[in-house]
């Protein structure tokens, strides 16, 4: 499904045209400034997501890390549409890095998915995990959702269009039966506007993949009292037949305001690149990664371990590159 040129272009000495984000994510630094440590690299590009996620602001602090820590390598990232678009840009060319959910990732692969129904993602290879994604059912206290059967005939916003989000809506309303085009009404933005619709009483629910606590919630359930919804034991079973990337993760009690506990269902956002990235270069992108995790500000940057940099792969594979960091915690 491949088209296009990928975009990693060697810097040789000449000038290189940044946008204006990427110059910002890069400290406003000239290209020569920005070249890392020692200069004469590679100039590449990652894809994170919306602003309002968590993709956006992490993604800007990891590249960052790696255009000052690595030499001759300059990150800049853009804003994207997240795990679906991201994939598509890699298949396509547009980008070198991409994070993205994993088990959508490893059905990308595949062929498989309504987004990708035949059109895999070929070229596609794992330099490591960055943090749980959390599938968040969060609803207005008042609107008396307690359960996922709770939401028919409700207004639920499901994430944006072709999302990774909203499919895994998708897969867990038809787990529990229902018909996720029929039985609610569904709202379809980013969890920003998501937020706002919740508050303001537009949307009775709002469903995303963020970080546990996710900063956006937290500030909801200051006005707007909230619950995460669970999900049962059974559908997680159920969902585990098609997609064994899904795991189960507890929201504690009083996570979001006076929440009680509930259980809900992950996947990992992962690193993605393709195996036209080098060895050298993909071992110390995942080197950097980690290993300047404690140096991040990012409140979901202590996710970032080597120890579960491999976990719950699926049927990528992982970059030599990455694979010999993680064997051997070294890229000389």
């Amino acid at each position: 499904m491949k088209s296009g040129n990928r975009r990693h272009r060697l810097l040789t000495g000449g000038i290189v045209l940044l946008t204006t984000g990427a110059l910002a994510l890069s400290g406003c630094s000239t290209p020569q400034e920005s070249e890392g440590k020692g200069g004469g690299g590679g100039q590449l590009t990652m894809a994170t997501g919306s602003t309002g996620g968590t993709y956006f602001p992490l993604g800007g602090e990891i590249a960052q890390k790696w255009t000052s820590e690595i030499k001759g390598v300059n990150v800049s990232t853009q804003a994207s549409g997240a795990s679906v678009e991201n994939l598509k840009l890699l298949d396509q060319g547009e980008v070198d890095l991409i994070m993205a959910i994993n088990g959508l990732s490893s059905q990308a692969s595949e062929g498989k998915g309504a987004e990708f129904e035949g059109k895999p993602v070929e070229d596609i290879v794992s330099l490591g995990n960055v943090y749980h994604e959390v599938y968040q059912m969060v609803a207005s206290k008042k609107s008396g959702i307690k359960t996922f059967a709770d939401l028919k005939g409700k207004r639920v916003d499901i994430g944006p269009p072709g999302s990774g989000t909203a499919l895994a809506f998708v897969q867990i309303m038809e787990a529990y039966g229902m018909d996720p085009e029929k039985d609610v009404k569904q709202f379809q933005s980013d969890f920003d506007d998501a937020a706002t619709k919740l508050k303001d009483g537009q949307v009775d629910a709002a469903f995303a993949a963020l970080a546990m606590p996710a900063g956006s919630i937290s500030e909801i359930s200051t006005s707007t009292p909230v619950e995460v919804v669970s999900v049962s034991d059974d559908v997680l079973t159920k969902l585990q037949e098609d997609d064994p990337t899904y795991n189960q993760i507890d929201v504690p009690a009083g996570t979001y305001g006076d929440s009680t506990k509930s259980t809900t269902v992950t996947n990992w956002a992962t690193l993605y690149g393709t195996s036209e990235l080098d060895d050298d270069t993909a071992c110390k992108l995942t080197q950097t990664m980690y290993e300047q995790a404690g140096e991040m500000e990012h409140e979901v940057s202590k996710e970032l371990k080597v120890d579960t940099a491999d976990e719950a792969r699926g049927n990528i594979k992982m970059h030599p590159g990455s694979k010999k960091y993680l064997d051997t915690k070294s890229c000389d």
